[in-house]
């Protein structure tokens, strides 16, 4: 369980672009010290997150720093805040892994989300009966607590979607994470239709790549993209064995782009997706 006075996600994001925008200015860290007239140590400390952050610190650093993106100073003063501010997903804190909570908070603040998903439907779009069974499968197995609170948390992530500002969605789907059917034929024919449902919303497209596309760019892969404020502050989230894993350095980022990009490429058109959805799910 992370203490409670643990800096979050979003305040790990803000030191780390605060110590890229001091490297990026070949400034060292006893430089930055002389100049602002504070010693190293709390330069140090600012990067590695023990020390929070101000408006006002963000600034003068950006400053010494003699950083020319005003947009990108704008978006990073509004990531200091208090360290743990208060988020639904709080009541999950210290009952699932840390990093299911780190994926809200991403998403929480994104401005847009585009996934790609080969075998899993994507997490914002799963009917409970649908999650439960994936979560049953988990190896080790999950204790039934376990399995409710990770339900339970899932479908909580799915506000982003709705209400008066619903954050846009772009999901592109490969056709065989349609055909699976992760809890039998009822709860795979009622998840498709949902799917179907949740692709007519102003706010959502889902694309998805047929097995008449054959071979396609990103195969295996499951990546969640949450554009920031700035493309600077975009967040690549990927699934792996041990947990969430973040990236945020901007090489990956613009691979990553460019990845979902060709993905989209390969894929069906909205309407054509939405068909295909559809007519699975009535075959089943």
């Amino acid at each position: 369980m992370a203490p409670r006075n643990a800096p979050t996600a979003r305040h790990r994001r803000l030191a780390a672009e605060m110590r890229r925008m001091r490297e990026q200015a070949g400034i060292t860290v006893q430089q930055a010290a002389s100049t602002l007239g504070v010693d190293r140590t709390m330069i140090s400390n600012i990067e590695a997150t023990r020390t929070g952050l101000s408006e006002e610190r963000v600034r003068q650093l950006a400053s010494a720093y003699r950083c020319p993106d005003l947009a990108l100073i704008d978006a990073l003063t509004s990531m200091t805040g208090p360290r743990r501010p208060s988020h639904w997903w709080d009541e999950y804190r210290g009952k699932i892994p840390e990093g299911h909570l780190e994926i809200s908070e991403v998403e929480h603040y994104a401005t847009r989300i585009r996934t790609a998903q080969t075998v899993h439907l994507p997490g914002l779009f799963q009917t409970e009966d649908h999650a439960r069974a994936i979560f049953e499968l988990t190896v080790p197995r999950l204790s039934r607590l376990e399995v409710e609170l990770r339900i339970a948390h899932r479908l909580g992530r799915q506000k982003i979607l709705t209400g008066e500002n619903p954050t846009p969605y772009i999901g592109i789907i490969h056709e065989v994470a349609l055909r699976l059917e992760f809890g039998g034929r009822d709860v795979a024919r009622a998840q498709l239709n949902y799917l179907a449902d949740a692709s007519e919303r102003d706010s959502v497209t889902l694309l998805v790549i047929p097995f008449s596309a054959g071979g396609f760019h990103g195969a295996g892969q499951s990546v969640l993209y949450a554009e920031g404020p700035v493309q600077q502050l975009d967040t690549v989230q990927l699934d792996t064995a041990l947990g969430a894993h973040f990236v945020d350095a901007p090489t990956p980022l613009a691979n990553y782009r460019s990845l979902l990009d060709l993905m989209e490429q390969s894929a069906l058109s909205s309407e054509e997706s939405q068909k295909l959805i559809r007519s699975i799910a009535r075959e089943l």
